[in-house]
């Protein structure tokens, strides 16, 4: 890691030139590294960010409703996300960190990396208008944008599961927590999934109560399925 990086090399990757190089630079900088850091960046451009995902996405899908545009907006700026365009960057040889985080490979953490774009974001809407932020975010997340997977892929098992129940006007499954172990920090959550009219149980194990639900209504899913279809014949 240089401790001087090369912004110049960034902006042409960004295709974007800042007319303020300071804010590049604050973007840039963890709070490892400094008190002059990008968290309030970060902060500014996280909203920037799912206004401009917000819009696109409104005008792509004309037809979606508000809880299919919610889903396909939290899978492009989650952390995964922007891990993708900090690659497409190659932002890990430009952070500016502290020591510790320099010595335990912090360029490389996918948080880091993720918080930065968002401040760069930030830094870019502060330097021109949001117009230009926007023509940025857009470009950047082009990919992603263009190859974007079905609404219905991206819910979750719970959802999938109500929605199963109610498309055959069942009741809602009752989850139920079975059992906690461990110690306050290190907590697994036992939880059950019961649809009683089925006459169907699960369970799931997770380091928390929500994971744990998910595992158990994903594995009841199939049950439920393999019911209907012996109702169906």
């Amino acid at each position: 890691m240089p401790k001087t990086p090369d912004l110049e090399k960034l902006e042409q990757s960004l295709n974007y030139q800042f007319q303020h190089a300071y804010l590049l630079k604050e973007a840039l900088t963890h709070r490892s590294a400094s008190s002059k850091n990008n968290e309030r960046l970060e902060f500014l451009g996280d909203s920037i960010l799912n206004f401009v995902i917000a819009a696109d996405l409104f005008q792509r899908y004309p037809t979606s409703h508000e809880g299919d545009l919610s889903r396909l907006r939290a899978s492009l700026v989650n952390k995964e996300g922007l891990f993708i365009v900090s690659k497409n960057l190659k932002l890990g040889d430009y952070l500016i960190l502290g020591s510790g985080e320099l010595k335990s490979g912090g360029y490389r953490r996918n948080s880091i990396l993720a918080d930065t774009v968002e401040a760069i974001f930030g830094a870019v809407y502060l330097d021109s208008n949001f117009e230009t932020c926007q023509k940025l975010i857009c470009q950047l997340y082009h990919h992603q944008l263009e190859n974007i997977p079905d609404a219905d892929s991206l819910k979750d098992p719970k959802t999938k599961l109500q929605e199963l129940l109610q498309s055959r006007k069942y009741g809602l499954p009752e989850y139920k927590v079975i059992e906690i172990l461990g110690q306050a920090h290190n907590q697994q959550f036992k939880v059950s999934c019961e649809i009683s009219k089925l006459q169907l149980t699960t369970e799931g194990k997770a380091s928390n109560r929500r994971k744990a639900e998910q595992q158990a209504a994903e594995k009841i899913i199939e049950l439920v399925l393999l019911k209907f279809e012996k109702k169906s014949k």
